[in-house]
């Protein structure tokens, strides 16, 4: 998506409206709810003096689950919505494969999704194995299906719908067995006006202003399997749609409540607020992931503000020291010292001075059949490359491996998976718990790597990778230099640790290859570090970590 770059300066001001002063037990939305007690509170200020906990430094890699019922079809992301947009490739798969979405609409695929090959213990594992040092698991979508047992969602989650599983129990289970923290990702906040596309209907053919089943209630339900539930629990959709955006990106150029979005109602947002906050008591994850610019509902509700300051004080309480992650997008510099930034589909330019997050796919968030068929999968040195660059300039890397709709992933995801754990295995002592040098790095790929838009979506700009591309790491004393291809000359020259560069003083007295551990000749220049490379290529060499005495 291209959401935009700011908050606009009319949200800046509703946010003053609505929210100046926000005391610890007063607000404007409704009866109040206290956040657990502690020393947060639910303002930026609080939230700032916040500390990313040493665990997520040191973790660097993660990998994510984003499943849901919209992987069920097998079609690619945002199914729930793009199958009432008229005419598009998902709306002409959906009336192929399950018939018109005035007959057949998103809760119906729901009601069809069974999730009846996941394994979540062996998947979980699969990742721990691959290198993952987190697991992150969907708690919703937009498509705003809570996949678990949610008090707030009672009828339209995943233990009374569709599998009937009760999906982050399972996913928790499977990563505290495996000893590896746990986050949920919550997409939920928008479905909104994520989901207007539903009260539409066909402009052409033979049903032609037949609505859509986004506007059904429970009164239209008689006779059906869906009898006695309201539709729109989960579509949310009585509300007058949002006036018409000033470009074409519609709900992109909305999404934080701006450019003429139709604003939620209080009772939508404090519903989202007791949702996450049940999330929270009853999964107790260590990382939560918001998919939204600042903090969910922001600036429009508070809500984001308070489920922040629950989770800090709640963690607070139990660890003496805060130990729970929250990510956001598209964070103001005071904001990013409340959350941690995350920036999608992207990678900072530079060393940022507190750690943020990277979050990515080897194909499309929800499943694509497509994307499997053709091949087109982001491979494992794509991948390894993505991690070495996010690392050196103080990032995590989260990767999600999309999962089939029965809950299993495809053998060519397996494979991907696999050849990133050789890399991981023989070089991680280059990734795990470092922290950024000097410099991030040198060579020609940074200069083409392109800027970032909105939160993020710079990824793949730039050049491709060479041995002449080289970033700089550090850990107990040690300066790691991974050099970004194997070299066909046989050796490297480093430029950014030559004598004369003034960036590492002391004498280098060994260098040793990480993968092997074989001690490297080299020659310290002037000009550069001279580092000759073995005869034999080490498994996985598209990447090459050396450790610097």
């Amino acid at each position: 998506m291209n959401r935009r770059n700011a908050l606009k300066l009319g949200m800046s001001a509703l946010a003053g409206v609505y929210l100046s002063p926000l005391l610890s037990q007063t607000r404007i939305f409704g009866d109040v709810t206290p956040v657990i007690d502690g020393p947060f509170q639910p303002t930026w200020e609080s939230l700032g003096k916040y500390k990313v906990p040493d665990w997520f430094r040191d973790a660097k890699f993660g990998m994510w689950a984003h499943w849901g019922p919209q992987c069920e079809p097998e079609a690619g992301d945002w199914y729930g919505r793009g199958m009432y947009e008229e005419g598009s490739r998902q709306y002409k798969f959906h009336v192929e494969k399950y018939g018109h979405p005035s007959k057949f609409g998103f809760k119906d695929v729901i009601n069809i999704w069974k999730a009846d090959n996941w394994n979540p213990e062996e998947l979980v594992n699969l990742y721990k194995d691959a290198g993952a040092k987190y697991f992150m698991a969907m708690a919703n979508h937009h498509d705003n299906l809570d996949l678990y047992d949610s008090k707030f969602q009672p009828n339209w989650n995943s233990t009374k719908m569709g599998p009937k599983k009760d999906i982050i129990a399972g996913w928790e289970k499977a990563a505290r067995k495996a000893n590896l923290p746990f986050a949920v990702s919550v997409h939920a906040a928008h479905a909104w006006n994520w989901f207007d596309t539903a009260q539409g209907a066909d402009k052409n053919g033979s049903l032609a202003g037949v609505p859509y089943d986004g506007n059904l209630t429970k009164a239209d339900g008689k006779g059906t399997w869906w009898e006695g539930l309201d539709p729109q629990e989960l579509y949310a959709q009585n509300h007058p749609l949002s006036a018409k955006p000033s470009d074409k990106s519609s709900v992109h150029n909305q999404w934080d409540w701006a450019d003429g979005a139709s604003i939620p109602s209080s009772a939508y947002s404090e519903k989202f607020h007791d949702r996450t906050i049940d999330l929270i008591d009853k999964y107790n994850p260590d990382m939560i992931y918001f998919d939204d610019t600042a903090l969910p509902l922001w600036p429009v509700s508070d809500a984001g503000l308070r489920i922040a300051a629950h989770l800090y004080n709640k963690s607070l309480k139990k660890n003496k020291t805060v130990q729970a992650v929250i990510t956001g997008k598209i964070l103001t510099e005071q904001q990013r010292k409340a959350i941690v930034w995350d920036i999608e589909k992207g990678q900072s330019n530079e060393i940022e001075p507190l750690p943020w997050q990277t979050d990515t796919c080897i194909g499309n968030w929800h499943y694509d059949r497509g994307v499997y068929n053709e091949k087109r999968y982001k491979s494992a040195k794509t991948v390894i490359h993505t991690l070495i660059d996010v690392v050196s300039k103080n990032g995590n890397l989260m990767l999600n491996i999309p999962v089939r709709g029965d809950g299993s992933i495809d053998e060519l995801e397996r494979v991907i998976v696999k050849e990133i754990g050789v890399w991981m295995k023989a070089n991680s002592k280059s990734i795990y718990g470092t922290r950024p040098w000097k410099i991030f790095g040198e060579g020609p790929q940074q200069a083409s790597a392109g800027a970032l838009k909105a939160q993020g979506f710079n990824e793949g700009k730039g050049k491709p990778y060479t041995s002449e591309d080289i970033r700089f790491v550090q850990k107990d004393k040690k300066l790691f230099a991974t050099v970004m291809g194997w070299p066909e000359n046989g050796s490297v020259l480093i430029k950014s640790l030559g004598k004369e560069a003034g960036h590492y003083t002391k004498n280098i007295k060994q260098v040793k290859l990480v993968s092997t551990g074989e001690k490297l000749q080299f020659t310290h220049h002037n000009n550069g570090l001279e580092v000759r490379f073995p005869n034999q290529r080490p498994e996985a060499s598209f990447a090459n970590a050396l450790e610097i005495v």
